[in-house]
């Protein structure tokens, strides 16, 4: 009998757990955007990048090297190649801030951790014939050591522990710790990586969900499956509280958190799993952020769609049993709201979204998981 690959049991097993019952696996049908309107929302925000590039290949320069790193993985996960020659440009600027230590940031700045993660996939993504191997390296050692963990005395019992923030020293929260579990995927490491289990642990401290998992002070105030930005609170954070002195839940953190809970090897019968798909069924929406408005929209449509795409699912049913393809919608969305230009810009300028080169490279990576099927591959 011909064995059926564990990768495609288990990617049935997520479709079994989240889409509807009624779709049956012999069910036709086509998924997806409009071919011809994802390529022209995609195209537009291609030359809007690259026709934007400073003469010194940088975006956004003077917020740090973020913008200038999530663009150029966005333009070569839609298509452009590590040779052509404004991702060379702008992998060129990126190149001047490898740091002796193996980081990638801004000399001196204050969220090295976030920028070398960014920039390591970004690096990951483009490295041809060993071109970026000693970079990728040097800055997966980096990352690794920037996690809170018992060589920086905080052990299991610390609320510290596993996660990472904008800088070694740092609070950790759950942004950074999922940008740093995505940059240790994107360099092969999986479920059984020390540094992701670790990361797991300070995940599901954010989840609100009372389990064995999570016994912090927050834990049980909201319990509604959703994630929050970190359980490591400060005198800054009194705005996350709730009433009851909980922390509430909130769109961008959730897929967040679930996102690295799957890459931590979590599988549907988890319980923080299952939480948290309830959550975004409970709060499906592609026109703002569930719980911040438009406050990080463009962060949270990157995390939406990633992590809708690592569930391997093309529908998801909302808590009213609307069936919505996922893909379609947000792009549909994402073409509404488009510039003439092909920028996109948030008129919330929180988190820095104000700025368009930042707001259209987290489009255009969320575009890069909405792809249409090709012409001959089935739905």
């Amino acid at each position: 009998m011909r064995r059926v690959p564990l990768v495609v049991l288990m990617i049935l097993g997520w479709m079994v757990f989240v889409l509807p019952p009624s779709l049956s696996a012999t069910e036709s049908k086509s998924y997806g955007p409009d071919p011809q309107l994802y390529r022209t929302t995609v195209d537009r925000a291609v030359q809007f990048l690259t026709s934007g590039l400073s003469h010194d290949g940088s975006l956004s320069a003077h917020v740090g090297i973020g913008p200038t790193a999530l663009a150029a993985l966005g333009l070569l996960q839609s298509g452009r190649s590590a040779t052509d020659p404004e991702v060379v440009k702008a992998l060129m600027y990126l190149e001047e801030y490898v740091q002796e230590s193996g980081g990638i940031h801004m000399p001196g700045g204050h969220i090295p951790t976030y920028e070398t993660c960014i920039a390591l996939i970004c690096f990951k993504e483009a490295n041809r014939n060993g071109k970026y191997d000693a970079i990728v390296r040097n800055a997966e050692v980096f990352i690794r050591g920037s996690q809170w963990d018992e060589t920086r005395d905080k052990d299991k019992s610390d609320v510290y522990h596993g996660g990472a923030g904008y800088g070694a020293k740092s609070r950790p929260d759950l942004s950074n710790t999922a940008f740093l579990v995505d940059a240790l995927k994107s360099c092969g490491a999986g479920p059984d990586d020390e540094a992701l289990q670790r990361a797991l642990i300070f995940v599901s401290r954010c989840q609100n969900l009372e389990t064995e998992h999570n016994t912090t002070q927050f834990a049980a105030k909201v319990n509604d499956g959703g994630f929050y930005y970190t359980c490591v609170l400060g005198k800054q954070d009194e705005e996350r509280m709730t009433p009851s002195g909980g922390l509430r839940s909130y769109g961008s953190m959730t897929y967040s958190g679930l996102k690295s809970m799957i890459y931590a090897g979590l599988t549907k019968e988890d319980p923080r799993v299952q939480a948290a798909v309830k959550w975004i069924r409970n709060n499906y929406d592609v026109t703002s952020n569930p719980g911040m408005g438009n406050a990080g929209l463009y962060y949270y449509y990157h995390t939406f769609s990633k992590t809708l795409d690592a569930l391997g699912i093309d529908e998801l049913e909302d808590k009213a049993g609307v069936r919505h393809d996922w893909r379609r919608e947000l792009t549909e969305e994402l073409a509404r709201r488009q510039e003439p230009n092909g920028a996109w810009v948030n008129t919330n300028s929180r988190w820095m979204e104000g700025d368009p080169n930042l707001a259209t490279a987290f489009a255009l990576l969320a575009l890069n998981y909405c792809r249409p099927p090709a012409p001959n591959e089935a739905p």
